[in-house]
This record gives structure tokens, sequence and C-alpha cells, in this order.
């Protein structure tokens, strides 16, 4: 992949996490708290395929994508700790949403989601552009 693909690529999935996290928003105002959950999280996960996408790294599994995260940025240091957990607290809220059977919707629950993905959202962003791929 050429430099240019790579920038085209990270400015697709950086567009891609936003709009999810716009969408999230939306539904969170519309006390849609399931939903916000679900964008909210695949907002994260958009964000991080951008990141593994500098690596030349990349996988469809959600699981193998958040290992990823963490062998590549996270156990570097070049990313917290705290956005680790607030990753898999995302991703783990989203599978108990989705597929769980009579599970409470917490308004609370929804808005710490979305406020985990807006701060990781942004710091993805400044990190890419901090290191020049976008």
């Amino acid at each position: 992949m050429s430099k240019d693909q790579l920038k085209a690529l990270l400015r697709y999935r950086m567009q891609q996490a936003n709009e999810t996290l716009h969408e999230a928003e939306i539904l969170f105002n519309q006390s849609a708290y399931r939903g916000t959950i679900n964008r909210a999280y695949y907002a994260m996960f958009y964000s991080v395929l951008a990141l593994l996408a500098t690596r030349k790294l990349g996988t469809s599994k959600h699981s193998a994508v958040i290992g990823l995260f963490d062998r590549e940025f996270v156990k570097t240091g070049l990313f917290t700790r705290d956005l680790s957990r607030s990753l898999r607290l995302a991703f783990d809220r989203r599978q108990t949403h989705d597929y769980g059977e009579l599970i409470e919707i917490d308004e609370q629950i929804a808005q710490e989601t979305l406020n985990d993905a807006k701060v990781f959202i942004s710091t993805v962003e400044s990190y890419l552009h901090s290191t020049g791929h976008l």
C-alpha cells in the first residue's frame, strides 16, 4: 500500500469513527441507550482499525483487534491502559446489550460509554496527526 493509499484509508476510518460517534450522540439524545452503546463501541473499533493500518495489521475479529491494540499501542506505552480498559469495557457492554437477554438498559452506562468513546477517538486522532499519518 502506498503512502497516499494509507492516508486515504486512515481518513476513511477516522471519518467512519466520527460519523458513528455522531450516531451514538443522536441515539443518546433520543434515549436509545442500547444503540448508543453499540455505536459508541463501533466508533472506537473503527479508530483502532485506523491505528492498526499504520502497522499494516488488521483482522475482522473484534477480540483480535483489541488484542493487537494492546500489544502494539498500550504495552509499548503509546496509549494508556485506561484507553485499553475503556475499549474493552465498551466491547463487553456492546456484547451484553446486543446479545444478552432481559438486560436493563441504563442511561448512566450509555453516557459513560459515549464519553469514553469521545476521549478514545480524540486521543487516536491526536496521535495520528502527531505522527504525520493524518
